[in-house]
């Protein structure tokens, strides 16, 4: 809605709502306990983790993101920022050199497939979606791996939450410096910073605490499959607020790239079964 009827810009939009929220998040902590707040700056392999953290994983997946949704529409980037879990199982093997299973190979096929028929509605050598928006997109899967990974050491020793407030203000006030969103202003109305409200407390503040709060609740595989729905409901609400419209192979796409999060979820069949088939 900010980008179509608002002039907003993703360089504008992002710097905003991260700082925005993460000023929020850690001014919570800082009520709380200003010591526990500042406490993950100990040490400087923690430093290090927290900046790549904010730079590479947050900054980087929450801007190439927003810029997707500005050049595409919100259900086809949410759908290409879902190649990330299948991504993420392809570094975790290189990285750690392990053979991929059977269900890691089968993801990574689904997701290529997806990706492809959303990218060419199934004519190679043509694009149905803009060079610059898809490969935003796939930068933003990227991001989203590096989101992933690189917190895991971190998150032994803090709360989640903590960690996400210092990666949000870090990664926007960077974004800040870099991208320097005050020198295109949109027209500030109300509606306009309703919205932008709704976004910073609802579409960041609330939605990253009650994902992270379903992980420590249901576990993380069972927390990924509800947020399965956030492609699909993108793509819903995309189609019926801001009319977008989307053809069968888009749907297909779709499709294809949320089905990995279910074969990477699946729970392996155990030796005996396998004898048994």
């Amino acid at each position: 809605m900010l980008f179509q009827h608002k002039n907003v810009t993703a360089t504008w939009l992002v710097p905003i709502r991260l700082t925005g929220a993460g000023t929020f998040l850690l001014l919570y902590f800082f009520l709380r306990d200003h010591k526990r707040a500042l406490s993950v700056w100990k040490g400087r392999r923690n430093a290090v983790d927290i900046l790549v953290y904010a730079i590479a994983g947050m900054m980087l997946c929450q801007y190439s993101y927003f810029q997707t949704i500005e050049w595409s529409n919100a259900g086809t980037a949410t759908v290409i920022q879902y190649l990330g879990p299948a991504m993420t199982v392809i570094y975790v093997c290189v990285s750690e050199r392990q053979k991929p299973k059977r269900k890691e190979v089968l993801a990574a096929l689904l997701a290529l497939s997806g990706i492809f028929l959303i990218a060419t509605h199934g004519r190679p050598g043509t694009l149905a979606l803009s060079q610059k928006a898809l490969g935003m997109g796939l930068l933003s899967a990227v991001g989203l791996v590096i989101y992933t990974v690189k917190p895991r050491r971190l998150l032994k020793q803090f709360p989640a939450p903590l960690i996400l407030a210092w990666g949000m203000l870090i990664g926007g006030i960077v974004l800040m410096v870099l991208m320097r969103p005050w020198r295109h202003m949109p027209q500030l109305d109300a509606q306009l910073i309703g919205v932008l409200l709704v976004i910073i407390v609802l579409g960041t503040m609330t939605s990253f605490s009650l994902y992270l709060h379903s992980v420590k609740l249901i576990g993380p595989v069972q927390a990924g499959l509800f947020a399965c729905v956030e492609p699909v409901a993108a793509a819903v609400l995309s189609v019926v607020c801001m009319k977008e419209t989307f053809v069968a192979m888009d749907l297909l796409g779709f499709v294809l790239i949320v089905a990995t999060v279910f074969v990477l979820a699946a729970p392996e069949k155990s030796a005996a079964s396998e004898e048994d088939g």
